[in-house]
């Protein structure tokens, strides 16, 4: 058993990753799956698509790598989280579809919540705020919406979970209703602080508490993947949401270490250590990891709209059709033309929390064109990124001087990586494998099996491929930087 299956289940595919003994990449498997939009602000996920897609790449890249089970040691699962299924515990049926963490349709109920003053429960339980991004709301909703589901929850007949207990439950038949700490702390009904649900934002929200999974920690036995999908019994043995697998990837195990993953959105972790950090600048507290029942601390920024704003050039202006090409149209860009694009397509995340605000291009001309907007949008996130860390620095001294570790899809881009050290006067470290979340989730599994190596050693591992360091001239970054600001305060006032 000299390997580790992991499963990423991400915003718009699934992927299997086999991992050999020394943590490197056997084989790769990956399905799209469709989005569905039933409304402005809406996302929703058939769940049987993240199901199906993911049990397909798992016998996919074990084919593709010829292995059988005797050949895995253990199951690891990283997911999006927040993403939101109800099902019924006897059929297995979902009673809706899973509502997407960009999804925006509960914004006016958080905004009755914020106003009837139970914010600063929400965060003091929680670490959390008051936004629809998160899963709680969600539940709530699907509750409130679908015909007897209120009275089906509170006779304990139906589930809740994030994507990883849904696939944990498909994969062992219903056997086990688990998930993990990070992905619990995501759901606006998990108390950080003492590392249980919190029956407080289960009464304030009218969610059943039989409702919810058993909370375990990142490397534990999860259960055991049935027979039938793939030959034999295969043991799951690591979970955590995708952002704090990738801070695991990324062997962010110290307290001020920083990482920051560019996928669909964007999402930065500083590693807090034991110290469960408040923030004054409207971030996140949540957990980044949790071994042998002790959690570890981290304060996150979320930006909605990372990768995707590439996806909208694609496939909304349709300017280009792949996602290499921003590099050499964003070099190729008018420099004496200074676009600003505001990418709140599904409203802005930290640390501004504003649901209602929409997209907005700022300092077009009769000669922007496709290499203007492409530099536009990788700036984008860039700028998304400052705001974060000057967020963090505010919050909490151990974040001075901190180097950004990278990882995502859209760390490839030199160009975007050079940009983000240039704004953030920061160095951007990007490691020489960049499936750093699939690789947290791998190791985390691994660990558990006996067959890597553990935390201090497996950080040892970690290597980098390059170092950016910002050029740009300081009046040019705080210029440019200030025109960001205008644009983003322009947009929420429209």
């Amino acid at each position: 058993m000299s390997h580790i299956l992991a499963i990423d289940q991400g915003t718009t595919s699934s992927r299997a990753i086999l991992f050999d003994a020394d943590l490197k990449i056997t084989a790769v498997a990956q399905e799209e799956f469709e989005q569905h939009y039933p409304d402005s602000g809406w996302v929703e996920h058939d769940c049987s698509d993240l199901w199906s897609t993911t049990a397909a790449t798992c016998r996919a890249v074990m084919e593709k790598a010829g292995l059988g089970p005797s050949d895995i040691a253990g199951i690891g699962i990283t997911n999006q989280r927040e993403t939101t299924l109800v099902w019924d515990r006897k059929t297995g049926q979902p009673i809706h579809n899973a509502i997407v963490w960009q999804d925006r349709r509960t914004s006016e109920f958080c905004k009755k919540l914020k106003a009837d003053g139970h914010e600063e429960t929400v965060t003091q339980k929680t670490g959390l705020l008051l936004d629809p991004y998160f899963s709680a709301t969600k539940v709530a909703w699907i509750l409130d919406q679908v015909e007897g589901a209120r009275d089906r929850a509170e006779a304990g007949e139906l589930a809740f979970g994030t994507v990883d207990t849904w696939l944990i439950w498909k994969m062992t038949g219903g056997r086990e209703h688990v998930t993990d700490a990070t992905n619990a702390a995501r759901t606006m009904l998990y108390d950080i602080s003492k590392g249980c649900w919190s029956s407080t934002m289960c009464k304030m929200l009218g969610i059943p508490m039989s409702m919810l999974p058993e909370v375990k920690d990142c490397a534990a036995d999860f259960g055991m993947a049935r027979a039938d999908l793939f030959g034999a019994e295969i043991p799951i043995l690591g979970v955590a949401g995708d952002q704090q697998a990738a801070t695991i990837g990324q062997a962010c195990f110290r307290p001020g270490m920083f990482k920051s993953t560019y996928g669909t959105g964007c999402f930065a972790l500083l590693n807090t250590g034991d110290e469960l950090v408040r923030s004054n600048n409207r971030l996140l507290t949540t957990i980044a990891y949790q071994l042998d029942g002790k959690r570890t601390y981290a304060l996150e920024g979320s930006i909605f709209i990372a990768g995707a704003v590439v996806q909208w050039l694609r496939d909304g202006l349709q300017i280009i059709r792949d996602a290499k090409q921003t590099q050499p149209l964003a070099e190729s860009a008018d420099e004496s033309q200074e676009l600003t694009l505001v990418p709140a397509f599904t409203g802005l995340g930290a640390p501004y929390w504003n649901a209602e605000c929409r997209g907005a291009v700022f300092g077009l001309t009769r000669n922007s064109g496709p290499a203007e907007f492409a530099r536009a949008a990788l700036e984008s996130v860039g700028f998304q990124t400052r705001d974060l860390l000057e967020a963090m620095h505010a919050d909490w001294s151990g974040a001075d001087d901190t180097a950004l570790r990278v990882d995502g899809g859209m760390s490839a881009s030199d160009w975007a990586m050079q940009f983000l050290a240039d704004i953030t006067d920061a160095p951007v470290d990007r490691p020489e494998v960049l499936e750093t979340t699939a690789m947290g989730a791998a190791w985390l599994a691994g660990q558990r099996a006996g067959i890597y190596p553990v935390m201090e050693e497996f950080a040892k591992g970690w290597k980098l491929e390059r170092t950016f360091e910002p050029k740009m001239a300081d009046d040019m970054r705080n210029r440019r930087y200030k025109a960001w600001k205008r644009a983003v305060a322009a947009a929420q006032d429209y």
